[in-house]
């Protein structure tokens, strides 16, 4: 059902010059103009509205990085969940410059070659381009090497994540399919379990195995 700006402000909670502002933007479509000085505001209107809010509230994003997310990721509620997993890459440490896989050789002083072993083994995630946050997962690959420590642990990294990723993909798009709460109250709990649940267990749980380790001598 459409809403008039008035009814809009109301449910979303958001004043009309923030909501004219997310307009001029490109955060929210354009308004239906059925006749002079009438405009008209879809429903997912509110869902981007409250999106917008719960991104600046819980990540401290900037409305240029949201710009990003929707833009670059034509992001859409009401899309899979591939849509919320490519929000998540753009949002979660893609900078704005971008490196070439020579770019990255060269910032490391490495042969790109190596760069392709890693690739081929899964340690890293081929791309059209790099972030920053890519130069330095390498040089922790990198650093691995020349240090001489045991790869298993990579190859184990890997392979848990991508028996995650399955379980993820999997459960997300049931749970997004399922049309029995809020739709955008469900995107709000995937990002929270990926960007913020996610870390906090693995990370967790490898600070207790440490500190048992330690207990049990």
């Amino acid at each position: 059902m459409p809403y008039k700006m008035k009814e809009l402000t109301k449910l979303s909670n958001e004043s009309k010059s923030t909501i004219l502002y997310y307009v001029k933007e490109g955060l929210l479509p354009e308004p239906e103009k059925p006749k002079p000085n009438v405009h008209l505001y879809d429903d997912n209107s509110i869902r981007i509205i409250k999106f917008i809010k719960y991104l600046q509230k819980n990540f401290s994003y900037s409305i240029s990085q949201i710009k990003k997310i929707f833009q670059n990721n034509n992001f859409s509620f009401d899309d899979s969940f591939d849509s919320i997993l490519d929000a998540v890459i753009a949002i979660h440490g893609e900078s704005e410059q971008r490196y070439t896989k020579e770019d990255m050789a060269k910032e490391l002083d490495i042969k790109s070659a190596q760069i392709d072993e890693f690739i081929s083994k899964g340690y890293l995630i081929e791309k059209e381009s790099y972030s920053k946050k890519d130069i330095d997962a390498l040089r922790v690959l990198v650093n691995a090497k020349k240090e001489g420590l045991d790869f298993k642990l990579f190859d184990q990294y890997v392979k848990s994540a991508k028996t995650l990723a399955e379980c993820e993909n999997d459960i997300g798009y049931k749970f997004l399919e399922d049309d029995s709460t809020s739709h955008n109250k469900r995107y709000e709990l995937l990002f929270d379990i990926i960007l913020n649940y996610k870390p906090y267990i693995l990370n967790s749980y490898t600070i207790k195995c440490h500190k048992e380790r330690i207990k049990n001598g």
